[in-house]
């Protein structure tokens, strides 16, 4: 720490010194004496030597580029301690004392009370060290801790001195005046002390200190219980002090912060902007300043700040201009740092600036001048950025040249310069020119900068071409019009085709990256297939394995194929009612399935064995009939540790309606975090879906229609707009913390806001995004033009026309569904791992066909011309069959 360092370096300077001039009388005597060393030691000194001189050098020469490198000053003190160098050592002591100073703590002060007293018997000395410890108690006299030493040190110093009573009685209830630790002692010390006893006065001050002590006395213990930096403890130590309202005791805790934590820009931020606002003492202020940019040089706004203290406390010009420079070379860790401290110190120029004397305006042109060299050259070369992107120095110079000075045609050259920094492609700076030439210049220049505008935006043209042919309505003739028509129809269409290309090459993308998933996933499919299928090759195993499958193909209970169900499975698609859930794996809802209905078993004689682990539990009815998707809703996002849910989903969506059954989905391991919801009529429906993204256990809850997308294939499942919309913003960079309100309060001003969406996760945690929607379209391009770049809680957030990105649910492979559900229907793997293909479906009697049958697909296959059986069952496949059709066919032979 700087306090820490600097302290001993000043406690020790003496002490070497002393030091220094001992070594030299021994090195004397050893020389008389007649030691030498020998030649090993020579030679390791003179190595030594050498390495530490070439480290003095390299630290000297990193010192001279950054002069606020405090470890480095700390290294070379070190080394020049070693060699015992005493005169480049105090220059290096007193270089490092001039940039980092010393905190004021009490042990600090009392050890120079007690150290003047060694010169009281000088002329005048009695009087310097009653100086001193006055200037102690005023600088760390309140310190509830530490701050009784000091007023028992000055009182023994007055009583070995033989001071009067008098003084002695003053400093008794100076002390019992104010709150220290350890009061109650210093009363009775008091008390015995004096012959006349403690008047009434000091008696009651006495108690009013003891009661403000013990209000403090927690904050104290709890700084004493800290472990350091205790920035949290001394931070509601000061929001107390400051409710309290005594400036001494606020300053007295601020320093006791900074003692211990004087690297800390935050804290020294604090404590300065309490200085200039509330006690505006000038010493007090400037010295705190001063302080603060030496302890944390590389931190601009004390620099700022101190700027504008000494400005504001009438400092000279010679002073102000001296501290600006040392900023300049404080080593700043961005480049836009030293756009603000120039911003600032051009702020004051133009303060000072009469603008009837043309030797402050030429001071002040000269400042812009050399702003723009240093950004050039210093900044650029350093940080390979100019720090100025929207050039607002050059910017606040044309207005000025504009304004104050009258001269139009040197702030337009200002704006042909901004212009050609790559500013011309943004809509908001063509506008600050345009507003510059309407308010200082005339129509022509006006009809110039829209028009160039027109010719050269690129990121918001509508807008601009808007404000073009404004213009020309209020200010035009009607060639004037037509020329504007004509020149923002041309580059709107240009627009319009440049987007259509970058739209139509960003969709080639995104298909070629879907063909490159697609690929991957059947290649992983392939081989996958591959290798269950080199499972069980021996005839025996084969056999088995098919046995076991066609004892797992059909379910018990059912009268029908295996169909898939909406929601029997965990690996359906969470989100949107229209997407298909199916069920789990054989082997996983329901384990393994019964035997087919041709075996005559007992009911529940393979189901008992099957269901027996307790986690397995049948989530819907066995008739899939009594379910009715129109009067459904689908729940997701669900937390899964959710207690008991289907009443607590039931208890929830009562007040939408009738609820005739809630089935929630359950696997091996538990619920699922989704179900279904049926209701009674379908009323009930809509006054659910308006339940969506509701928050249940600390989750957005999603409700969603329930829709077959087999048979609804057109089915939207995104809720929201995926096309350009004019008339709403997206605003991305926002605090995780930010709210609809803090939301709404910053963007009211651009227009009347319609609704408002913070997009979140699926657990409900923010994203740092959000659109805004407008009443129409000016106003949502006026809030990007305005909000664009603008900081909220320290976030810089960018604004933008909402323009999502397309969703092709057609297209798109479906990831959250079941790999076999993207599979064709031969590749479906059954429980065994084995391809369904393998097991025979269909009835032995229907084997009895022609090669060429045989080999007809499902639903396709020509009309025998056979016994009626066969008529029968193939008029029943003249169209395409769905599942049950075909297991109902089966069914009936």
């Amino acid at each position: 720490m700087a306090a820490t360092g600097n302290a001993e370096e000043t406690q020790l300077q003496e002490m070497e010194e002393e030091a220094g001039m001992e070594r030299e009388m021994d090195s004397d005597e050893e020389e008389g004496m007649g030691i030498e060393n020998s030649d090993d030691e020579e030679d390791d000194s003179s190595e030594d030597d050498k390495e530490n001189e070439a480290e003095i050098q390299r630290l000297e020469e990193q010192l001279s580029i950054n002069a606020f490198d405090y470890n480095c000053h700390l290294d070379l003190i070190k080394l020049l301690r070693q060699e015992g160098e005493l005169p480049p050592l105090r220059k290096a002591r007193q270089k490092m004392s001039e940039l980092f100073p010393l905190t004021e703590g009490p042990e600090i002060w009392l050890e120079y009370a007690q150290y003047s007293i060694g010169g009281m018997g000088l002329p005048g000395g009695m009087e310097k060290v009653r100086s001193i410890f006055e200037r102690a108690l005023t600088a760390v006299g309140l310190h509830m801790t530490k701050g009784a030493t000091l007023w028992e040190a000055y009182r023994e110093f007055e009583n070995v001195i033989l001071a009067t009573l008098e003084r002695i009685h003053t400093l008794f209830r100076r002390q019992l005046a104010i709150p220290l630790m350890d009061m109650e002692g210093t009363y009775a010390e008091y008390e015995e002390w004096s012959d006349q006893g403690v008047s009434d006065t000091v008696s009651q001050k006495y108690k009013r200190a003891l009661q403000q002590m013990e209000k403090s006395k927690p904050y104290e213990e709890t700084l004493m219980a800290a472990e350091p930096p205790k920035l949290a403890e001394y931070q509601t130590y000061i929001d107390y002090e400051q409710k309290e309202g005594d400036p001494a005791r606020i300053q007295i805790i601020f320093e006791r912060a900074l003692a211990e934590n004087c690297l800390v820009p935050d804290m020294w931020a604090k404590y300065t902007k309490y200085l200039d606002r509330q006690l505006k003492i000038k010493d007090l202020v400037l010295s705190s300043h001063d302080r603060a940019v030496r302890n944390c040089p590389w931190t601009m706004g004390l620099w700022k700040n101190y700027l504008l203290a000494l400005e504001r406390h009438g400092a000279d010009h010679h002073t102000i201009s001296d501290v600006f420079e040392k900023a300049l070379n404080a080593g700043f860790i961005q480049a836009t740092d030293y756009v603000n401290i120039w911003e600032a110190y051009l702020d004051y120029l133009r303060r000072r600036v009469d603008f009837k004397s043309s030797r402050e305006l030429e001071e002040l042109r000269a400042a812009f001048t050399r702003s723009l060299d240093y950004m050039k050259q210093d900044v650029e070369e350093r940080f390979s950025e100019s720090g100025d992107p929207s050039c607002t120095i050059m910017q606040v110079w044309a207005k000025i040249e504009a304004l104050h000075c009258k001269n139009i045609q040197k702030a337009r050259e200002l704006w042909d310069s901004i212009m050609t920094k790559g500013n011309a492609k943004f809509a908001n700076m063509w506008l600050e020119y345009y507003n510059l030439e309407r308010s200082y210049g005339d129509a022509l220049h006006c009809r110039k900068a829209l028009h160039r505008a027109v010719q050269c935006t690129s990121d918001y043209p509508e807008h601009v071409c808007e404000v073009l042919l404004t213009f020309e309505r209020v200010e035009g003739s009607l060639e004037d019009w037509d020329a504007a028509v004509q020149k923002t129809e041309t580059r709107l269409n240009r627009v319009n085709e440049q987007r259509a290309k970058v739209a139509e090459k960003e969709a080639h993308l995104v298909r070629q990256e879907e063909e490159k998933t697609e690929q991957r996933r059947r290649a992983k499919a392939d081989k996958k297939n591959q290798k269950k299928g080199q499972k069980g090759s021996g005839p025996g195993e084969k056999r088995k394995a098919e046995d076991e499958d066609n004892e797992n193909e059909w379910g018990e209970e059912s009268e029908q194929p295996p169909k898939r169900h909406r929601g029997e499975g965990n690996q359906g698609s969470f989100r949107g009612g229209g997407a298909e859930e199916y069920m789990e794996t054989e082997s996983g809802l329901f384990g393994r399935r019964a035997p087919p209905c041709r075996r005559q078993e007992p009911p529940g004689a393979k189901r008992g064995q099957q269901m027996a682990p307790a986690t397995v539990r049948k989530t819907q009815e066995d008739n899939p009939e009594q379910r009715k998707d129109d009067c459904s809703v689908f729940i997701s996002n669900l937390a899964f540790n959710m207690e008991d849910p289907e009443k607590r989903l039931k208890e929830l969506f009562e007040p939408c309606g009738p609820v005739q059954s809630v089935r929630p989905v359950y696997a091996a391991k538990g619920f699922r975090g989704y179900c279904y919801v049926q209701f009674e009529g379908k009323t009930s429906v809509p006054e659910a879906l308006k339940m969506d993204r509701r928050e249940v256990d600390g989750r957005p809850m999603f409700v969603s229609p329930c829709v077959d997308k087999n048979k609804n294939p057109d089915f939207k499942v995104f809720k929201y707009n995926t096309n350009l919309e004019k008339h709403k913003i997206f605003i991305s960079g926002l605090p995780f913390s930010c709210t609809k309100e803090q939301l709404e309060e910053l963007c009211k001003d651009q227009g009347t806001i319609k609704d408002i969406r913070l997009v979140t996760n699926r657990s409900g945690k923010p994203k740092g995004l959000a659109y805004v929607e407008f009443e129409d379209e000016a106003q949502a391009s006026q809030a990007v033009l305005k909000l664009d770049g603008t900081v909220l809680q320290e976030h810089t957030l960018s604004v933008a026309i909402s323009n999502p990105p397309r969703r092709n649910a057609a297209d798109k492979p479906d990831f959250s569904r079941p790999m076999g559900a993207m599979m064709p229907r031969a590749m479906v793997y059954g429980s065994r791992g084995k391809g369904r293909t393998q097991l025979s479906l269909i009835p032995r009697s229907l084997h009895r066909q022609t090669g060429s049958e045989s080999k007809a697909e499902n639903g396709t296959a020509p009309k025998p011309t056979g016994g009626a059986s066969g008529d029968a069952g193939f008029e029943a496949q003249a169209k395409p069959m769905s599942n049950s059709d075909f297991a109902k066919m089966l069914l009936r032979k």
